[in-house]
């Protein structure tokens, strides 16, 4: 008899769950959702985060707030957004490093990046190669013969250690057959200002931040490393146009939520993201600062988070970076 009610009670139990985990799902949101940003305010992934934080507010009827916590090469974000509760309520807005190669570059990490939730990309930016202006090579052909015919000679600038453009031109180096010398930075700013003042010869750098020196004529981008020429750059060649085939690079941003966040939240979110990235202001938006929308499934980006973090981190091993 006991074992009788203790069957129905589980039963009942189990019963009463599914209805309580549908509507919380249901009414989501009903409070303020933060997203952390892993970046100081002001950069690639800060911006697309607050247009698309902005389309969010008004499609979900509640308050986004967006807070910005840098440092440590994302991994303050993502440690606080890891160790939340998995509600929706908070949630990260990352570049690929916190949830890719920071896991071989970091000999201690107080979270485990392959168990975030995948919510969606919200923007990619295509890297370039740029050149501080009186850089002896005036075309991609040239620069790669100078390159060659100068291993160890030529310094490149880098965001930092482990970040994108450090990583490419890692990767360039290895596929070319030469060697640069690495000057770090802490950021996107000083390391361009070096290059504009013509401290450091080169930088694989995201094509927002690139095009405007371009235009302005304080710098020179000589490739893209993209599979095909972009239409805001039509003149200017790919990396495999210039005989460097293998070195396509782009930095993208991803919104991720906390460990076992419901998968029917998650989806909420992610539709949310991919109707905000077809509004016509925000594609307008995102043209207007040489972004590419993102978008897709959290199954994507989940499939994109595990090819990124093989293929850099291989790269971070062949080029022996010691871990931080």
């Amino acid at each position: 008899m006991l074992k009788h009610f203790l069957v129905i009670a589980a039963a009942a139990a189990l019963a009463g769950a599914t209805p309580a985990n549908a509507q919380s799902a249901a009414d989501y949101p009903n409070k303020p959702i933060r997203i952390i940003v892993t970046v100081p305010a002001g950069g690639g992934v800060d911006t697309a985060t607050r247009i698309i934080a902005d389309k969010l507010q008004q499609r979900l009827g509640q308050p986004v707030v967006v807070e910005n916590r840098g440092g440590a090469g994302g991994n303050i974000a993502a440690e606080a957004v890891f160790t939340s509760e998995p509600d929706g309520y908070t949630l990260m807005a990352s570049q690929p490093a916190p949830i890719t190669t920071n896991v071989v570059l970091y000999k201690k990490l107080n979270f485990d990046p392959t168990q975030f939730e995948p919510v969606a990309i919200m923007s990619r930016f295509p890297n370039t190669l740029l050149v501080k202006n009186d850089f002896p090579a005036k075309t991609a052909q040239e620069f790669m013969a100078y390159v060659k015919a100068n291993p160890g000679k030529l310094n490149y600038a880098s965001q930092g250690i482990g970040t994108t453009s450090h990583l490419t031109a890692e990767l360039f180096q290895k596929v070319i057959g030469t060697k640069l010398v690495h000057v770090p930075y802490k950021g996107t700013g000083p390391a361009l200002n070096d290059i504009v003042a013509g401290h450091v010869d080169l930088i694989f750098m995201q094509l927002e931040s690139s095009r405007k020196l371009h235009d302005g004529g304080k710098a020179r981008i000589l490739a893209v490393a993209t599979d095909k020429r972009l239409p805001v750059l039509r003149d200017i060649p790919t990396l495999a146009e210039a005989g460097v085939a293998g070195v396509e690079s782009d930095t993208w941003n991803a919104i991720t939520a906390p460990p076992k966040t419901p998968k029917a939240i998650v989806a909420k979110l992610n539709t949310a993201v991919n109707e905000i990235l077809k509004d016509p202001e925000v594609v307008a938006k995102f043209d207007a600062l040489s972004m590419l929308p993102g978008g897709g499934s959290p199954e994507d980006m989940g499939k994109l988070v595990k090819e990124e973090t093989k293929r850099w981190g291989d790269v971070i091993r062949a080029a022996n970076i010691p871990q931080i």
